[in-house]
Order: structure tokens, then sequence, then C-alpha cells
């Protein structure tokens, strides 16, 4: 009988009943450990030091507090909005007692929340600073912008213009971490 690693074994024990959104949240999950671990191979090749057990444990739990939002698209049938899932997420895995993994959760919507941002569009969060910090943190963001859940383009990668131009409505500031991100991870990456 193969053994579960513990990502699994988190997902299972809060998905069990709900397979759909099981289905969704490991296929969205896999794209982007995928490219969050291609991402940190060539940050190791490049004399950077990046935890790709951390990587690819915290990538697949990132989302993990979608369950709990009412997002009906995704087979989910909690209460809260989908902006949720981030804190969601870190209080999940914080029972868990994966606090540096909780982080993550919190921390990967966008490429980041400030409290400010929070409170001036009265976003249901609390009002506390959630950008990635970490190198493992900021990578995870990073390739989860490449890949929705989304019905219409589930499992598609999207391009960075794409990605430059919903980062946009939300201002010039978050399409400048995005190239620096996008520049720090993938120049000369073949």
């Amino acid at each position: 009988m193969k053994r579960l690693c513990f990502p699994a074994k988190i997902i299972n024990k809060y998905y069990s009943d709900n397979p759909q959104a099981q289905k969704i949240l490991l296929d969205h999950s896999r794209l982007v450990t995928r490219k969050a671990l291609n991402i940190a191979k060539h940050l190791i090749s490049q004399g950077v030091s990046v935890d790709l057990r951390f990587i690819s444990e915290a990538a697949m739990l990132h989302d993990i507090g979608m369950i709990l939002t009412k997002t009906p698209e995704l087979g989910c049938t909690g209460k809260g909005p989908y902006i949720q899932h981030g804190i969601n997420g870190k209080e999940i895995l914080e029972r868990e007692g994966l606090f540096k993994h909780a982080r993550v959760c919190e921390r990967h919507i966008g490429v980041g929340l400030t409290a400010e941002e929070i409170t001036k569009q009265h976003l249901p969060l609390p009002a506390r600073d959630m950008n990635p910090e970490t190198l493992e943190e900021q990578i995870i963001c990073y390739a989860d912008l490449f890949f929705s859940k989304g019905v219409k383009n589930r499992n598609l990668e999207k391009t960075p213009k794409a990605i430059r131009d919903k980062l946009k409505k939300y201002g010039h500031n978050k399409v400048k971490i995005f190239d620096q991100w996008r520049q720090n991870f993938e120049s000369n990456m073949s």
C-alpha cells in the first residue's frame, strides 16, 4: 500500500466528502507546484538557496481554504466569499500545526495585500499586511498567478500579458511586483 504524503492526507481530511472540489483543488495545485518547483530548481542552478520540499508541500496546500468558501463553480458550499480562502487556509493549516505553510495560504492572494488595501477596498479580511515575504512564499504566489480554477480557463497556463492585464486593475504597483518576480524567477530560464 502506497503511503500518502502529508499534503495528500490533509487534503483528503478536508475534501473527502467533496470529490468535485477535491479534483479542482488537486489539478490546480499540481500545476502550481510544477511551475514553482521548476522556478526553484532554476534558482538553485544559479546558486540561490531554495527549500524544494517546502515548496512542494506548501504549493499543494496553498488553496486548501477554498472548501470553506461559498463558491459553487468550484463545488464549495461554505459560508464566506472566495477572497477569504487564504485566511481560511491559514486557519486550517495552523490547526494542523503547519504554521510556515499557513503563511503561504494567507499571503498568496494576487501578489499580496496590504492592510491599507484591505481597509480601503472594504475587503472581508483582517486589516493586516498579507504580502509574501520569503523567497518560497513569493515563488508559490508567482506560480499561482498562471493558473485559474475557474471553468473557462481551468488547467490552462496564462500568458504574462494576461496576468499583467488583470493586475493593472489593482494598480501599477501590482504589475511592478509581478514584473520584478518574473525577472528574478524566469530570466535566463530555458
